[in-house]
């Protein structure tokens, strides 16, 4: 008998290994070097580019500040909107493998034709003529050119960026591993802090090279980073577990506005039948809510025998959806007033060109021989949030539940809203320092030099990026924890593009906001509060115009927080408190 149990048990292991040779000979560890490095490379590159771009383009290009922020907010704004494109495209038709690859070799091309605009002098306008004291403006074709490098670098990170996560996560995820859940945990941690050191790395390490060996080789450094970064990545191909596309969430919510639409003539069945309502089989769903009642005819069936295929499905998606899929679309649409509140702290966090500019109209060394690169004050933002995000989850939560006896945490919701005051107080500093560096200018006799290095510390704009550093950590990361513990477990990966769609708003807003600034600001021949000169400008002006749009933008949050209701996990404990 014992032996025979053995043949069979031996039997079922080679059988389970045949039905499974790809899963099992596929993925695992081995792939995670290569797809880590394949994400970091390419950050390091494309976020280096971005701190010094505002003075290439108007040192190069002779473009004004408005324009030339404008084009940088666009750029960023086309960046944060492609991944949510990417994942679509990986999720409905080519799978994540071929996304990033796809992506990947976007980037590099971007990145070269980039290098050839500082390489090649007939790709921009020639030098200004000092004794003239005339600039020439870039032709269609040279301004073409440069967009169409921008245009590549950003459908590059649309394909590399969403799936990047999730592709490693496919090769490691193995439901059969009693490990599994520490696993993926671990490749996580180790995915967010190469992304971390990434962005560091291309705020200090690339804009330093910018600056000391000038844009043919500030802009070559990074597309030989994106060169490795697609080799490294095509390098491990055969070790991939590449996971076919399948049906995207999107597209199910296209559906369900279709469907919605064509049967707003049909009338509700009646309050308790649940036979009317299509839903997966041994669904826990089985009839909507009464919430945007008006979706709940998307999933109504009309004719049983021609909307029900034999197999329990929707014979025609686009007639018929489930209950499901009705409930996904509400849920999304539940949460999107909370997310709208985030955007003016992006608009704020966006304000990446008038910093650059007033660091280099300031003393930025630390010793005689040093000084840091005006592109690279952005890291002092990253810095603090990665410092709070530390010293919350090590120091202060463990504080307080040892205080009080119990587990400890802040609501998502009161980190959000705090998230939010800060980067109202960040606007206001910004605003007071710009103030106090301008009028420092004027004294000196500065007026009319834009270049000129005024005697006050850069370090004076530390404490704004250190605030909107903490107001990230509160707010962005609560919004995004927000979304995936509202959200059905089915659309985490809308929950984790959001913020990104929220950013791409955002860029355009700003854009939006500068525009309007400087048209209105520059009337009558008056100078623009966002002039190429800033010391006549008043860029100080513009950032209590950001300041009040927060503090509006923080008593909106006050009336959608109230409106939403208790989260999930406040709704659960209410209901356990009253049984």
């Amino acid at each position: 008998m014992e032996d025979t149990k053995m043949e069979d048990s031996s039997n079922q292991r080679e059988m389970s290994h045949e039905e499974m040779p790809e899963t099992h000979s596929k993925g695992g560890l081995i792939t995670m070097p290569f797809i880590i490095a394949n994400e970091s490379f390419e950050k390091v590159a494309s976020y280096g580019l971005v701190p010094n771009m505002i003075l290439y383009l108007i040192k190069d290009y002779h473009m004004g500040v408005a324009k030339g922020t404008n084009i940088l907010f666009f750029w960023q704004a086309a960046t944060n909107f492609t991944p949510i494109l990417g994942a679509f495209v990986a999720d409905s038709y080519l799978g994540r493998f071929l996304t990033i690859g796809l992506g990947s070799i976007c980037s590099l091309l971007g990145m070269i034709l980039l290098w050839l605009t500082a390489m090649v002098p007939q790709s921009k306008p020639p030098p200004c003529d000092l004794m003239t004291q005339t600039c020439s403006s870039p032709t269609s074709a040279q301004m073409t050119l440069l967009f169409f490098s921008f245009v590549l670098i950003s459908l590059g990170a649309g394909g590399v960026r969403p799936c990047s996560l999730a592709f490693g996560a496919d090769q490691l995820d193995r439901r059969d591993n009693p490990k599994n859940v520490r696993v993926l945990e671990s490749f996580f941690g180790w995915y967010y802090a190469s992304a971390a050191i990434s962005v560091l790395i291309a705020l200090t390490g690339i804009v330093y090279i910018q600056d000391q060996f000038g844009y043919r080789v500030g802009f070559g450094v990074p597309a030989i980073l994106m060169l490795l970064s697609a080799l490294v990545f095509f390098l491990a191909s055969p070790f991939y577990l590449k996971q076919q596309a399948s049906k995207s969430l999107l597209t199910g919510f296209v559906q369900v506005i279709i469907v919605a639409y064509k049967n707003r003539n049909l009338t509700f069945p009646l309050p308790n039948s649940t036979a009317s309502y299509h839903h997966k089989r041994d669904s826990n769903v089985v009839a909507p809510t009464d919430k945007l009642r008006f979706l709940n005819k998307a999933c109504i069936i009309k004719n049983p025998e021609q909307d029900i295929a034999l197999d329990g499905s929707a014979a025609n998606p686009w007639s018929l959806c489930t209950v499901e899929q009705v409930e996904e679309l509400k849920a999304l649409i539940k949460v999107l007033p909370l997310w709208s509140t985030g955007i003016i702290m992006s608009i704020n966090l966006s304000q990446n060109s008038f910093p650059v500019l007033q660091a280099s109209s300031m003393d930025r060394h630390l010793t005689k021989k040093f000084q840091i690169p005006a592109g690279s004050y952005g890291m002092f933002n990253i810095i603090s949030l990665a410092l709070w995000v530390i010293f919350y989850d090590r120091a202060i939560l463990p504080m307080a539940s040892k205080i009080k006896g119990k587990p400890v945490r802040i609501g998502v919701k009161l980190r959000m809203g705090i998230g939010l005051f800060l980067t109202c107080i960040a606007m206001v500093v910004s605003a007071i320092v710009e103030n106090a560096r301008r009028k420092e200018a004027i004294r000196s006799g500065f007026q009319n030099n834009p270049t000129a290095v005024v005697k006050m510390s850069a370090m004076w704009l530390v404490p704004q990026f250190c605030l909107n550093g903490f107001a990230e950590a509160f707010t962005a990361i609560g919004q995004t924890e927000f979304f995936y513990s509202e959200l059905p477990k089915s659309m985490s990966s809308i929950a984790a593009a959001l913020f990104g769609l929220g950013l791409a708003v955002a860029n355009v807003l700003a854009s939006v906001v500068v525009s309007i600034i400087d048209d209105i600001t520059s009337k009558g021949g008056k100078e623009s509060w966002v002039s190429s000169n800033i010391n006549k400008g008043r860029i100080d002006n513009y950032y209590w115009v950001l300041a009040i749009l927060s503090f509006i933008n923080l008593f909106y949050y006050f009336l959608c927080a109230w409106a939403y209701g208790p989260t999930g996990r406040q709704a659960t404990k209410v209901k356990s408190i009253a049984r």
